[in-house]
């Protein structure tokens, strides 16, 4: 599997990874899948978009999803993040929300964060891949160890993440990260089902930038274009 189409300095830093069986299964299971005319979101261009778009080298600060949007034209391969003249989702809209009530934050008419990820904010999914219309299709199909694996890699090759676990199933790989040399953000999700319980008033966003700029590191601007 050493002809996985992704970033340098990740191919360099997972090259262990994309030689496991696991790895080589989930490709077998995406072919397949496509084999049978099964609909799979992100488009395969886009399933490591994030990592694409935030090379290892540049990682700052991770936000941690779970699966990718599986309605029609939603996912594009980064956390939360939609492609513009798509309607914002419900999670996005809260985080705008939380963004305008501690900063000066303009909330934007998309929901595109690919300004986010070109700053160093890493914008993972635990599954990177889904199928049309049935959430968490492909959580039991090995994503979760190689995302795992990316999370250890981070938390041991790198200093001074920030990294935001929002929700019960992103606080599950806590275990995953060095927390003497990293600060882990932890709260309710921005789901409108439970944003109201930890997620909204969080200070997240604030605290990321003076976590980085405390460590001397450029602070997100999370301002997004219009």
């Amino acid at each position: 599997m050493s002809n996985v189409k992704i970033e340098a300095s990740w191919k360099a830093a997972l090259a262990h990874e994309f030689e496991q069986p696991y790895f080589q299964a989930v490709a077998q299971y995406l072919r397949q899948a496509k084999a049978e005319k099964k609909i799979v979101y992100p488009p395969g261009s886009l399933i490591f978009n994030a990592f694409d778009t935030t090379p290892f080298t540049e990682v700052k600060v991770v936000i941690l999803g779970q699966d990718p949007y599986h309605n029609p034209g939603q996912a594009m391969g980064l956390s939360f993040s939609v492609p513009r003249r798509v309607s914002v989702p419900p999670s996005l809209r809260n985080m705008y929300k939380e963004l305008s009530d501690s900063t000066d934050f303009t909330p934007p008419n998309h929901g595109d964060l690919t300004a986010w990820a070109e700053q160093g904010v890493f914008l993972l999914n635990a599954m990177l891949t889904v199928e049309k219309n049935k959430p968490g299709s492909h959580q039991d199909i090995g994503w979760q160890n190689f995302t795992d694996a990316v999370i250890r890699t981070l938390s041991t090759e790198k200093d001074h993440l920030v990294f935001l676990l929002w929700g019960a199933f992103a606080q599950k790989k806590r275990p995953l990260i060095d927390e003497n040399k990293h600060l882990v953000l932890a709260s309710a999700h921005p789901s409108p089902f439970s944003a109201h319980r930890g997620f909204l008033g969080n200070g997240h966003f604030v605290k990321t930038n003076e976590y980085l700029q405390a460590n001397s590191k450029t602070p997100i601007n999370w301002q997004l274009p219009q």
